[in-house]
């Protein structure tokens, strides 16, 4: 079944299929991040001048009794350049 098109400006819906595209972006921005690992679940997609990603991410602290949690990461990948984290919200 097809998708209904993605009004121009708005997120598609989360899918769980992370594209290779989405998924370098992830490795990308979060590159060098420490004390904390994230591990996309699924992704929203926003096509900007470049584009905006929404994983949606279960966490893990790297503390000695790891705490668990889950987080919307949001990454921008510019159309040059490297991909970089805007925003890291966690879930409660």
């Amino acid at each position: 079944m097809a998708s209904a098109p993605i009004a121009a400006g708005a997120y598609s819906a989360y899918t769980c299929k992370i594209s290779k595209d989405a998924e370098k972006s992830f490795k990308e921005a979060l590159e060098g991040i420490i004390g904390v690992s994230y591990s996309p679940v699924a992704v929203a997609q926003q096509v900007v001048t470049g584009i905006n990603y929404k994983f949606f991410c279960n966490t893990k602290a790297a503390v000695r009794y790891p705490l668990y949690g889950a987080a919307i990461v949001t990454i921008y990948q510019p159309l040059d350049g490297p991909a970089h984290v805007t925003n890291i919200e966690e879930i409660h």
